[in-house]
């Protein structure tokens, strides 16, 4: 296995990452928000809506 961070060796102590220097890079990019999940844009979702309440 190599680290997902720099392509070196996987070090146990620090799996998947090869040193603390990389695991702490990958950390502070998910903390940073590089790393996102696409979503595809789209109208809202108004074919369900929600329940109605009647104030009389």
């Amino acid at each position: 296995m190599t680290c997902p961070v720099c392509r070196k060796p996987a070090d146990p102590a620090f799996k998947p990452f090869c040193s603390k220097r990389c695991a702490d890079l990958d950390l502070n990019r998910w903390l940073s928000e590089n790393y996102r999940i696409p979503i595809e844009e789209g109208p809202a979702n108004d074919a369900e809506p929600g329940p109605e309440t009647d104030r009389d």
